[in-house]
């Protein structure tokens, strides 16, 4: 191996979780005791979590991967490069990856994520710049033509949020991050931000000259601490930069940025409950109308957007895409990218961004490559803990946000749960009640009440008690759960649970025969 090389290292919260911090030392180490002029830096994850610490080492212009590696391996791997058995080969061509469509995190895992110099030299800030010589209506028409929809689970319009905010009438308008990632499986919130923070800012930049606004708040989710420390830096250097404050890249335009830290509710991961936790109050839903973007923080005009809505913007301003070339990608109204992320047991989790349109069969077989346990798939959650069970004769529907509802189901934030065929589905519909009991902000009663007493109904279904009677019960109740309940808390709740009893009945007493005799 020769000198002057570049070995990269995550910092991401996963990859530190299973010990980057101790390769990278122990890379500096064993490199110093070689003579090797060695530079260590801290890149964000690619999303190949199975790889983990998935280390880079930079020479003759390619960037070579290995992994997963130990302290133990630094020796090995600096005295025989290549030929060490957890070499991978270029990253690039790694099959994973190499299938990809990355668009939102193209400089994920490339980059120093709190190198500005860095972000701008892989494209950073060129829609800033662009959108600086721009109306507020051509952004928001360039958004609005792009098709991009918000990704944080609803999937409305972006442009035509950011055009009601910007025809409002206010004092003061804010554009706000949700950054309160809580679904189970969801994790793309927290790579962005950790590997590439300052696309986030961007994005937030480019809200607020679309508006008129010019304060903005990310509100980021008590138990990401990487992540806030991260974003907080980014935002220190973006001011120090001058992408941060007054008279933006000499635009005449001011904004700047607030970090928040959440205080640990699932519930602030709705718009209404974050911006009641924004302001200082219990962190409860509130009843619309009116609608954030006429009446959102402060009682002003308001943008909620998640994390990857506006982490794309920057993409489809700057050109690269586009907002026409964005469009073009996907399927039909659910134009651009996904970033789908593999959780649950699989074998290889990681964050899969494809268009829209790629099927859950090839998500799950030729990406994950199957169950962690090597037994059959017998079911996958999609967006999250209040999303449907899909089972095996689905898993071809495309991943759309029209597709998934004609089934039933629903996108979310993109994360996929996967079970093995030893999931009592009872016992997941079980626990879809004792989710919502635990994390309802209790403010409407059908959520508040419904989640109690489904929980409890479901437990006497699962001992065999008056089964019918019960199922009976759990049907009213998802009913009045899904029309009566001021949130999507309550109101998404019976889906679990209801697609547990229709695609499975045989995991519950009384249901396999019912459904022979019929």
């Amino acid at each position: 191996m020769t000198d002057r090389i570049i070995i990269w290292v995550p910092r991401d919260a996963a990859a530190r979780s299973v010990g980057a911090d101790a390769v990278a030392e122990a890379f500096a180490r064993e490199a110093e005791a070689r003579g090797l002029e060695v530079t260590i830096r801290r890149n964000g994850s690619r999303g190949l979590f199975w790889l983990e610490p998935l280390v880079e080492i930079a020479t003759g212009g390619q960037r070579i991967g290995y992994g997963p590696v130990s302290p133990e391996d630094a020796a090995g791997i600096l005295d025989e490069g290549g030929g060490h058995a957890l070499c991978l080969g270029p990253v690039g061509e790694i099959g994973f990856l190499k299938r990809q469509q990355r668009v939102t995190f193209r400089r994920c895992g490339v980059i120093d994520p709190l190198d500005p110099e860095d972000y701008a030299a892989h494209g950073g800030w060129a829609g800033l710049e662009r959108a600086a010589k721009m109306t507020p209506e051509a952004i928001c028409e360039e958004v609005t033509r792009s098709g991009l929809r918000g990704r944080g689970g609803a999937g409305f319009p972006a442009g035509i949020k950011w055009t009601t905010v910007l025809e409002a009438d206010g004092a003061q308008k804010y554009v706000c991050c949700n950054a309160d990632e809580g679904d189970s499986g969801a994790f793309a919130d927290r790579m962005i931000m950790e590997g590439d923070p300052f696309t986030v800012i961007e994005g937030m930049i480019l809200a607020g000259f679309a508006t008129g606004s010019t304060q903005g708040f990310i509100y980021i989710r008590s138990e990401y601490p990487d992540a806030i420390s991260v974003m907080r830096e980014a935002i220190a250097i973006a001011r120090a930069g001058g992408f941060l404050g007054t008279d933006i890249l000499g635009s005449g335009r001011d904004f700047d940025i607030i970090l928040r830290r959440g205080a640990g509710a699932y519930i602030c991961g709705e718009e209404s409950s974050m911006l009641n936790s924004l302001e200082g109050k219990r962190g409860e839903v509130r009843a619309k109308p009116p609608i954030p973007a006429l009446s959102g923080l402060f009682g002003e005009p308001t943008v909620v957007n998640n994390v990857l809505t506006l982490a794309s913007v920057p993409m489809i301003l700057s050109g690269e895409p586009g907002a026409d070339g964005y469009k073009a990608i996907g399927l039909g109204r659910s134009a651009g990218t996904q970033p789908f992320q593999l959780a649950g047991n699989i074998r290889q989790g990681g964050l899969v961004e494809l268009a829209f349109g790629v099927t859950l069969r090839e998500l799950i077989e030729d990406f994950g490559g199957g169950t962690l346990s090597g037994r059959p798939v017998r079911a996958v959650q999609a967006g999250g803990p209040l999303g449907a069970y899909i089972p095996a004769h689905q898993f071809d529907t495309p991943m759309s946000y029209e597709a998934l509802a004609d089934i039933g189901a629903m996108l979310g934030h993109g994360g996929l749960t996967v079970f093995d065929d030893q999931v009592d589905m009872a016992k997941m519909a079980e626990f879809a009640f004792e989710f919502c009991a635990e994390e309802s902000c209790g403010k409407c009663t059908p959520c508040r009440i419904g989640a109690v007493r489904g929980a409890e109904t479901m437990a006497k279904i699962r001992r065999g008690e008056n089964v019918e009677a019960n199922l009976e019960i759990i049907g009213d109740l998802a009913e009045l759960m899904r029309d009566g309940s001021l949130c999507a808390m309550g109101g998404l709740t019976p889906m679990p649970v209801m697609s547990a009893i229709e695609h499975f009945p045989e995991d519950f007493p009384g249901q396999a025969s019912k459904e022979a005799a019929e």
